[in-house]
């Protein structure tokens, strides 16, 4: 009944607009917004007390969607607006003749839009759901495109979702359609982190170190420094928080200058062009816009539009990824041993084994799958006794005790040496630029000769400039240059031809020369699918899953998904292809982490464990990143996302290690909302007189996380470093919690944990 009354609410409000009134009324169970005659958007208000707290600024009126001029990099604002209310649609009309009709659809937790059709949309590339200003200055989810006020006194927050693959968080005038990776000052809190006269809200600032380091890349401890892995929220000089999302036409060929670190030299943007993609367009774009209270927005209205909008919802334990019970640490193996690695996973409660000390897995399709051979007559597996075992005979131990075994992959790298690269490479490589060859050449040649040198002179890799990986393709040759000549005829220098031992042939004037696009170096060494071949790749690691047993990826090298020129899209294209073949092949949902997270990924991914040690928490100071600001940087990341926070590979159990270390480790893993993997190599762990208390220790938070048994005042006391505590189990649906000293004396009942309901 509830839904019904807001429902008949909803019509009665909205039937105003089409009677003479200038503004519409929507409503949802927790939120309300007011849209003018221009499209604007001139109220949001949190409806659940009684103030009905304004959340939209007076200044900054939000458009309900504008358009984007790509090659004159302009966007037009809506001036008129009406809507039916028996249709359900708001017609919008901008000064470059343009109409838009976009429906909109109230759920009793979200509004639903869709844009149904566009009028005069020649120069229209893209389109942007808002930006949607409010007056929150606290938290912003730059991934997903969220803002939040996670005071008690507000305790409330606004946000959107994209509702299908082509709708991607962000702004329009992105290039490559994902954001520069960077710092912007921000202060969640300007009470207590003021910020100094020589900085503003707002500003941008580039990553520390070489740029090549991704280490180094995280320079600035400072709560106020903000690093940025989207730009789905921004910040405005006020501090006030902006969300938007965008979706773009990509039927046609177009050329971005992209580089997803631009603002760094060692990283500067290369001309790339963009495959086309055949019945990818802005039509059908959808979103669903919602307010809440943040205290129960993630798994009371995240949650129901994943549902209901039938977006990807992934499960762990039988439990939804994004649920802070089902957040779980996993095994990172060290030292090459794996007798006891099932064991110790199972003593611990963990569910997965990354199986970290093999080498890198490359996505290599001459292999169907089958990484230990036809007959999994590899063993690279080692036990202490001699025994050895494939990938798949490991799983097989491992799935008796519901634990699945992973590996780390570079992606969509497409290594030398495998099928799609070398020495025979694929037609599915994907470009940078393709010129005709002006004259033909024979196997022996170096002179290769172009009459258009435009952007030729550009080192094929972004990510550091790459020397190594310039190359181009022609026919099924490889070659390798570095540089153009400045005068005609111009042609390519330091040529080295059969690179990466192709084979070098006789090539005729005019066959297309093509400037690969590539990775970076340092065992990354690989080129770039087209979006049909990525989509292949995909397949591939589910295949490998269903072959070898595999449940786990660590997707090492992610930002190379973005390197094709379609960004979030891309990424989120190539996780549903992997899901859905996954799907077909009878497997549980794949468990991956990897090196970047975005907006593209956000739905499938379950964790971030990128990094490790005293980079991300140092357990022994107490402190996210006592060597640098990766720890910080990426928690704040991760939690104003609604996304798990990763302690990265860390707290390896040695002879030395204590009780007291593991039992802070998992308070502030649980207070945190944050996972991580657990190093372990099995002669060190052998080596621990604690070995067994460390365990039961681990085991028992563990059991009380997966039970939801953590009310969120305890949780504000266990992220406090000063703090000590010690859990114990008492049966399996109640838990004492005691304050101790950090040396493990001086035991005090803090509060009694029971099992919540549905948990």
């Amino acid at each position: 009944m509830k839904l019904l009354k807001t429902n008949l609410l909803f019509l009665g409000l909205t039937a105003l607009s089409t009677m003479g009134y200038s503004q519409t009324t929507l409503k949802t169970n927790y939120f309300k917004i007011v849209i003018d005659q221009k499209g604007y958007i001139t109220s949001m208000q949190n409806i659940t007390k009684k103030s009905n707290r304004e959340f939209s600024p007076a200044d900054k009126p939000s458009p309900l969607m504008v358009l984007y001029n790509a090659k004159k990099r302009v966007y037009t604002y809506p001036e008129q607006a009406s809507y039916s209310a028996s249709d359900k649609i708001m017609t919008l009309a901008y000064p470059n003749g343009s109409t838009a009709r976009i429906s909109i659809l109230p759920q009793a937790k979200y509004f639903k839009m869709k844009l149904l059709s566009l009028t005069n949309s020649t120069d229209i590339e893209a389109i942007q759901w808002g930006s949607y200003h409010t007056n929150i200055t606290n938290l912003l989810g730059e991934i997903i495109g969220v803002s939040r006020d996670t005071s008690k006194a507000a305790n409330y927050a606004i946000g959107m979702l994209a509702l299908n693959d082509n709708t991607l968080g962000g702004t329009a005038d992105i290039q490559g359609d994902a954001a520069p990776f960077q710092y912007i000052i921000h202060s969640p809190d300007a009470a207590r982190f003021p910020l100094p006269n020589h900085l503003h809200e707002g500003q941008i600032f580039s990553l520390g170190g070489d740029g090549i380091s991704d280490v180094a890349f995280y320079a600035h401890k400072e709560p106020y420094y903000r690093i940025m892995y989207g730009n789905a929220a921004e910040v405005d000089k006020n501090g006030r928080i902006s969300i938007s999302y965008q979706s773009r036409d990509r039927r046609q060929e177009r050329e971005v200058y992209y580089s997803l670190i631009p603002n760094m030299a060692s990283n500067k943007p290369n001309h790339l062009l963009v495959q086309p993609i055949p019945g990818v367009d802005y039509i059908g774009s959808a979103i669903a816009f919602w307010g809440s209270p943040d205290s129960t927005a993630l798994m009371d209205v995240v949650q129901d539009i994943v549902l209901k909008e039938g977006l990807p919802h992934p499960t762990v334990n039988g439990k939804w990824i994004k649920d802070p019970a089902a957040f779980v640490p996993d095994i990172l193996t060290e030292g090459g041993q794996y007798d006891n690695m099932i064991a110790y996973a199972d003593r611990l409660g963990f569910k997965a084994i990354s199986l970290y000390d093999q080498a890198f897995l490359r996505p290599d399709r001459g292999n169907a799958g089958y990484i230990d051979g036809k007959n999994f007559e590899r063993k690279p597996l080692k036990f202490a006794n001699g025994d050895a075992y494939s990938h798949k005979e490991y799983a097989q131990m491992a799935a008796k005790h519901n634990i699945v075994i992973g590996r780390t992959p570079i992606t969509n790298a497409l290594a030398p040496g495998t099928k799609d690269a070398s020495p025979v490479p694929s037609d599915s490589i994907w470009y940078q630029q393709k010129r005709p060859l002006a004259k033909a050449i024979s196997a022996t040649d170096t002179l290769i000769y172009v009459d258009d040198p435009t952007h030729l002179e550009e080192i094929g890799s972004w990510e550091g400039h790459v020397k190594s990986l310039n190359m181009i393709k022609i026919g099924k040759e490889l070659i390798h240059y570095l540089g153009v000549s400045d005068t005609k005829p111009y042609r390519l220098l330091n040529v080295k031809r059969g690179y990466w031992d192709s084979k070098a042939t006789a090539h005729a004037a005019l066959d297309t020369l093509y400037k690969l696009q590539v990775t970076i170096n340092y065992g990354y060494d690989g080129l770039i699918p087209n979006i049909q071949l990525q989509d292949k790749i995909a397949e591939y690691y589910a295949d490998v899953s269903a072959i070898n047993g595999l449940g786990y990826y660590d997707f090492d090298g992610q930002e190379f998904l973005f390197n094709n020129g379609h960004g979030y899209y891309s990424a989120k294209r190539f996780f549903r292809k992997m899901f859905e073949r996954a799907k077909q092949r009878g497997l549980a949902d794949i468990r991956f982490t990897g090196a970047t997270l975005s907006e593209g990924s956000w739905h499938y991914q379950s964790i971030w464990n990128v990094g490790g040690g005293k980079n991300l928490y140092d357990a022994e100071t107490r402190e996210w990143g006592s060597a640098t600001s990766q720890g910080k940087d990426l928690r704040d990341v991760s939690y104003a996302n609604f996304f798990p926070v990763g302690m990265g590979g860390n707290f390896p159990i040695t002879e030395k290690s204590t009780v007291e270390e593991y039992e802070h480790i998992q308070a502030m893993s649980v207070g945190t909302g944050s996972t991580y993997s657990l190093k372990l190599n099995q002669k060190q762990v052998e080596s621990c007189p604690q070995k067994d208390a460390i365990f039961q220790a681990i085991r028992t938070w563990e059991n009380a996380r997966r039970a939801n048994a953590f009310p969120r005042w305890v949780k504000e006391y266990l992220v406090d470093p000063t703090q000590s505590f010690r859990l114990e189990e008492l049966d399996k649906d109640h838990w004492n919690l005691y304050r101790i000293n950090r040396d493990g004396s001086g035991k005090k009942l803090l509060t009694k944990l029971t099992r919540a309901k549905g948990y």
